[in-house]
């Protein structure tokens, strides 16, 4: 990446950062606070199921509306939304104690995030040059990962017991409002000449692509369950282990105060950003499928039903608990390569594929959350975690069934004998993670 660029770009991955803390700051105590308020924890799981689905919808629509109106209005678009309806939710929501506002409103909050980060990554995709595209797409992943889940799990961790769980809501404002005057200040804009030939049913049939492709490519479609799987615990958890692990809601135990469970959530996110790396260089050496059925799916399942048992048997033990997150956050940067299988799968519509993509990451931050809902008040906390680790399960028999063309590798995941690949691939050497951003148009001129 050019140095010039570069320096043009960092703005961005801090505001992407910044913003994501203010994001992540409630996600380890609100469904407690919720419940402390007199709710049932199948109502505040309902809150994060309503946010996950508007998020789902956003996240499908973010890459074509970046393309369509610029990746920066969008990225402030979404900005704006969430600080207007975040301070709508604490303002007047939660004081107010009626639940249908509150879900209302947290709801139409989830647009916010996906339509600021998402853009990003097309603003990228159409600045960045593709043999510098991978390096980029890892600053993006780890300004995300160390926003959302490091600052915004453990700044909580040290505020809450200050000034409680409120109060710490309104902190989580300044965090966003700093993350969007960068981007409005120093997130540089794009232009995309193609798209702006294009007429409305064009641009319109441009977005409904991205669903269509499920039913025209029937591996999309499984990778698509596959990728609403692999996150299930990273969306689900933030709903029921505070219940689980700081209160008696449901047979939890509270072995563990809300704070430490911050730190076990913030410790799962600063392995993620390390997984990502590890195992993107792995997945490129060994085959993304493979990587993704044994090493991903099965840590998975087995961290996921550790975090329960592990206080069961052995109560409070918070050094077991931090291994128990370190061997979750391995399984689930392990499936890091599932951004490049979804345009390898359909060579010929990359940004349909993208698309899907990203519609199935929103419906993951939908599903984790709602699996927790209709099953908590039935089979408890036990019932939610064998769920997921089921659908691990589940999702490495799935992955059977998907094969794309990786370079250097035939239809069954095993690798090709160098000189059985005369020709170099077509991504030009992109890791994992930039793949898929690839769908974006090569024509883009970056204007000030």
């Amino acid at each position: 990446m050019a140095q010039g660029l570069m320096r043009r770009l960092l703005p961005g991955f801090l505001a992407i950062a910044v913003f994501m803390t203010g994001d992540g700051f409630e996600l380890t105590f609100l469904s407690k606070y919720v419940v402390d308020q007199g709710f049932s924890s199948s109502q505040a799981s309902m809150l994060f199921t309503l946010y996950g689905l508007m998020a789902a919808l956003a996240g499908w629509a973010s890459g074509v509306l970046a393309e369509l109106f610029g990746a920066k209005r969008i990225m402030l678009i979404g900005a704006v939304s969430w600080i207007g309806l975040h301070l709508v939710f604490i303002g007047v929501a939660l004081p107010s104690h009626l639940y249908p506002l509150m879900l209302l409103v947290y709801a139409l909050r989830g647009m916010g995030y996906p339509l600021f980060i998402y853009s990003f990554v097309v603003l990228l995709a159409q600045t960045v040059d593709p043999g510098k595209l991978a390096s980029a797409m890892g600053w993006f992943w780890t300004a995300y990962s160390f926003g959302i889940g490091v600052f915004g799990a453990y700044l909580p961790a040290f505020i809450t017991p200050v000034i409680g769980e409120y109060y710490s809501l309104w902190v989580a404002l300044p965090f966003s409002i700093v993350g969007m005057l960068i981007c409005l200040f120093f997130v540089p804009k794009t232009t995309n000449e193609n798209l702006d030939a294009m007429s409305t049913k064009e641009k319109l049939h441009e977005l409904s692509r991205g669903v269509t492709i499920l039913g025209e490519n029937r591996q999309i479609a499984l990778a698509a369950v596959l990728r609403v799987i692999c996150n299930l615990t990273l969306y689900g958890f933030p709903v029921i282990m505070p219940l689980y692990l700081a209160t008696h809601t449901n047979g939890g135990g509270a072995w563990f105060r809300v704070t430490e469970w911050s730190t076990i959530w913030g410790l799962l996110f600063v392995v993620t950003v390390f997984g990502n790396v590890f195992w993107g260089r792995m997945g490129d050496r060994f085959g993304w499928m493979r990587q993704m059925r044994w090493w991903g799916c099965w840590l998975s399942a087995f961290g996921t039903l550790a975090m329960y048992y592990v206080p069961q048997l052995l109560g409070r033990n918070l050094p077991v608990m931090y291994a128990c997150a370190v061997v979750l956050g391995m399984g689930i940067s392990a499936f890091v390569p599932m951004g490049a299988i979804f345009p390898a799968l359909e060579p010929e519509h990359k940004g349909a594929a993208v698309s899907a993509h990203n519609l199935a990451s929103g419906l993951t931050t939908f599903c984790g959350p709602f699996i927790a809902t209709i099953l908590l008040e039935t089979v408890g906390f036990a019932g939610v975690c064998w769920a997921y680790a089921i659908c691990y399960i589940g999702g490495s028999a799935i992955s059977l069934f998907i094969r794309p063309k990786q370079p250097g590798f035939d239809e069954h995941g095993r690798r090709i004998k160098a000189d059985a690949t005369p020709e170099a691939p077509e991504n030009g050497g992109l890791s994992a993670a930039s793949v898929a951003n690839q769908g974006a148009p090569a024509t883009v001129a970056a204007t000030a």
